[in-house]
């Protein structure tokens, strides 16, 4: 029987190419977007896989969005936390504006978006939540205080939740990504691009299509004994 997963933030970069992955797998995909329309159709348009639009830092716009999903797709078994923003500044610029979007986005979003989901998991006996953290929540990151803070976080749900679910056929991983040849990291000046490829071993970015391959093992039944862990993908730049 085919699966359902849900990914937010799954229509651009990363929660794209995890979106296409999973469908691949033969998942039924639903992608959640925040803002972007003519980017979520031409994704829907060039996948076919269906887009949801809503703000996963409002809990009952993600709980109302969860239910349309539900309804329209099937239950959810797989949900990847994938949305995120950065607001960056040095710590003492930082705004407590900047600090509580990405707070409320990148944590609480997090909550938001597994929430609604686990009552369901846990009563048909399976589910896989999977987060997509960071390196910079492993080891922090000049100027992204509030982005580390809620990336080391969702490590902190994923370990919990780990043990909350197993005895109801639940996992729940996390993904560590370093940095990847995503649209906005490619948009930064050559000179900062080829000083982050300078601090990776392997000597390149990353490709979003391996953070991709990363979650869809994490979703699989050969990944059942895997709960509670944290894959770091980041060409050795940092040893969690």
């Amino acid at each position: 029987m085919a699966r359902t997963a849900l990914v937010t933030g799954g229509s651009r970069g990363i929660g794209a190419a995890i979106s296409k992955a999973l469908k691949d797998e033969g998942y039924t995909v639903a992608a959640t977007y925040a803002g972007n329309d003519e980017k979520a159709a031409a994704f829907t348009e060039e996948t076919g896989i269906k887009t949801y639009k809503w703000n996963v830092a409002d809990y009952e716009e993600s709980k109302a969005g969860i239910a349309k999903v539900e309804e329209e797709v099937g239950p959810i078994d797989v949900v990847v936390a994938n949305a995120g923003i950065t607001r960056d500044a040095p710590f003492h610029k930082m705004t407590p504006e900047q600090w509580k979007e990405v707070v409320d986005t990148n944590l609480t979003g997090v909550f938001n978006t597994i929430h609604p989901i686990w009552p369901g998991m846990r009563e048909r006996g399976f589910g896989r939540v999977i987060v997509i953290s960071s390196i910079n929540g492993q080891k922090g990151q000049f100027a992204q205080t509030n982005y580390a803070a809620t990336k080391a976080g969702d490590l902190g749900i994923i370990k919990s939740l780990a043990q909350e679910g197993a005895a109801k056929g639940i996992t729940a991983n996390a993904v560590c990504p370093g940095y990847i040849a995503t649209e906005m990291v490619m948009a930064v000046p050559e000179k900062v691009r080829e000083a982050i490829i300078g601090q990776i071993p392997v000597g390149r970015l990353g490709e979003p299509e391996e953070i991709a391959r990363c979650v869809t093992f994490l979703a699989s039944d050969d990944a059942g004994f895997i709960n509670g862990s944290t894959i770091s993908a980041n060409g050795g730049q940092y040893f969690a």
